[in-house]
């Protein structure tokens, strides 16, 4: 059995569209077709049901779909002990993060990683989705590594980086702002909000803490990045609930009465990059004590 054909498979699978994929592999839509009906002749299953716009994996390919991703680990790891053997742990490690928001002093651990291992390269992207877009990019293998804010699911493993409390942020010129106790969320409710969008760890987990309460509200704005929300929240255009990570200038901030649990950070690996040593590398020197 070819490695290529079972990187084919990976690869529609993760994509769920064949055109996506040859792209992605840098081959003709025909060849990867041509691969992956000869890989379900070799085993004897269909892993796929097409249609004319997509495809999903069938029981078959269910179940095939972690081995095959183990089996190209195994290959990849090989390979790369045979290449490293003389000159170390090379590699090119994809790294997805927040916009805007430094919970992790990330070029300070790159610059320590870049003398122990010179020959790992980094590609540092931000996320426009949060971290349930990290988490499709890494369960897709688009990127390697993610700072994400939400349980790690589709095999990825997660390790806490840090944790914040939320807090009430408002204007200075709301009627509660002089008022020094924690704020209960449901004493904003007939205030307009800002927060992020949707997909955004603290969002989701914000929406989910008021559904249970039977707290509904409006956003009236919702920004791309953490750190913009007290800049409109200081402007008068709203409240907001956040974690206590952001500068909040011009704003009062007050505790939430809720007993709200924290907003946690953590350094999650995909599943397709749990066992690449330069990976590994990488997440070995962000977790290291400095």
């Amino acid at each position: 059995m070819e490695t290529r054909l079972l990187e084919y498979f990976v690869t529609v699978a993760s994509e769920r569209n064949v055109t996506a994929a040859a792209g992605r592999l840098f081959a003709a839509q025909s060849t990867v077709s041509a691969g992956l009906a000869s890989l379900e002749r070799d085993l004897g299953v269909r892993l796929f049901e097409r249609s004319t716009k997509s495809v999903r994996l069938t029981a078959a390919g269910e179940a095939l779909l972690p081995y095959a991703r183990t089996l190209l680990a195994d290959v990849d790891a090989l390979r790369g002990v045979a290449s490293e053997s003389g000159t170390g742990v090379r590699g090119l490690v994809r790294i997805g993060t927040f916009a805007g928001l430094r919970v992790l002093d990330l070029p300070e651990v790159l610059a320590r990683l870049r003398h122990s291992h010179p020959l790992i390269d980094v590609r540092v992207t931000v996320s426009a989705t949060g971290s349930l877009g990290l988490f499709d990019d890494l369960d897709r293998d688009r990127l390697d590594l993610a700072l994400t804010a939400l349980p790690a699911a589709s095999g990825a493993v997660s390790r806490p980086l840090a944790s914040f409390p939320y807090v009430a942020v408002l204007p200075e010129t709301h009627p509660l702002a002089p008022d020094d106790r924690p704020i209960a969320l449901a004493e904003l409710a007939g205030d307009d909000w800002i927060d992020v969008l949707p997909g955004f760890g603290n969002r989701v987990q914000l929406d989910g803490e008021l559904a249970r309460r039977g707290v509904a509200r409006h956003v009236m704005a919702e920004v791309g990045e953490l750190a913009a929300v007290p800049e409109y929240v200081a402007a008068g255009l709203g409240v907001a609930v956040i974690p206590d990570v952001v500068p909040t200038s011009g704003c009062r901030v007050r505790p939430v009465a809720d007993d709200l649990p924290p907003w946690t950070v953590s350094l999650t690996v995909g599943p397709a990059a749990v066992h690449r040593r330069h990976v590994q590398a990488v997440v070995e020197a962000i977790h290291a004590p400095h």
